[in-house]
């Protein structure tokens, strides 16, 4: 796995306070709205996107209450679904707690989460429906 992150989906409480916050307030212009996810135009750098609390922390298997989730989970998307699965056992080989094993997902993705040692939790996914989407590799 290489040291290349993106998007950074931002958990929040309510989608479209956040949404005003980062388009009407910083000026951020909406690349993606997906009602449940919205992501941002990056100008070339890592996207962020903004993704409801809950739905997040429920999609990554952990709660959204307390102190178990952050309301941050870095995302790293694959080229495949075989390479999601090599990087859930590389990670895993390398003390990662797995959080949620890859799998299909409901919108037609792949993907599986994983906690690194100090409690990060890391999305890996793939999407053939996402032609657009850089992969890390």
């Amino acid at each position: 796995m290489t040291a290349h992150v993106i998007p950074t989906l931002l958990g929040v409480q309510d989608m479209e306070a956040a949404k005003r916050f980062y388009t009407d307030g910083l000026g951020w212009k909406v690349k993606n709205d997906y009602g449940i996810s919205v992501f941002f135009e990056s100008d070339g750098a890592s996207p962020i996107g903004l993704y409801g609390r809950a739905g997040l922390a429920k999609l990554v298997g952990t709660s959204s209450e307390g102190s178990g989730f952050s309301g941050l989970v870095l995302t790293y998307e694959a080229s495949s679904e075989a390479r999601v699965d090599e990087v859930m056992g590389e990670a895993e080989e390398a003390g990662a707690t797995i959080l949620k094993p890859a799998d299909a997902l409901p919108w037609g993705g792949y993907g599986g989460t994983f906690a690194d040692p100090d409690g990060y939790i890391w999305r890996v996914g793939y999407s053939a429906q996402g032609k657009d989407q850089p992969a890390a590799e």
